[in-house]
């Protein structure tokens, strides 16, 4: 989140593949104005409103119970400032979220958690800590 600091004042957010929201709330505590959650697994998504509701900050988060990859595959160019994605290891589904970007840019940044191993588009400022990536994109 620290490399991001600079970018989430204002900001509207997409967590992707929330489950307890972490990426998105951390951001709304940094200035993020608005925070979108896409998560589908309900117990992921109990926690996620029980964070919400203690956090009181119901009145600045949108929770959308669908298939991250469907979800984004229905956003046009720059529906938000800053989007996160921290989807499940050994499925490709980071690659397929970057993929997606690439061809409509969603969001002005994506930031994808991803195993440090995992082939990612190109176009991306990947920072490694051990077994795990995170992957940059900016248009």
């Amino acid at each position: 989140m620290s490399i991001l600091q600079n970018d989430l004042p204002n900001a509207t957010v997409l967590d992707l593949f929330s489950g307890s929201g972490a990426l998105g709330l951390e951001a709304l505590s940094r200035g993020a104005v608005h925070a979108t959650f896409v998560e589908s697994a309900g117990p992921s998504l109990l926690s996620l409103q029980t964070n919400i509701d203690r956090l009181e900050a119901a009145n600045v988060t949108t929770v959308r119970r669908i298939d991250a990859l469907r979800f984004v595959a229905s956003l046009a160019d720059l529906e938000y400032d800053v989007a996160f994605a921290d989807p499940p290891y050994r499925k490709g589904l980071a690659a397929q979220v970057a993929s997606r970007w690439r061809e409509c840019a969603f969001s002005r940044i994506l930031g994808v958690e991803h195993e440090a191993g995992e082939t990612m588009p190109s176009g991306a400022d990947t920072r490694r800590y051990g077994d795990t990536a995170l992957s940059f994109y900016r248009i």
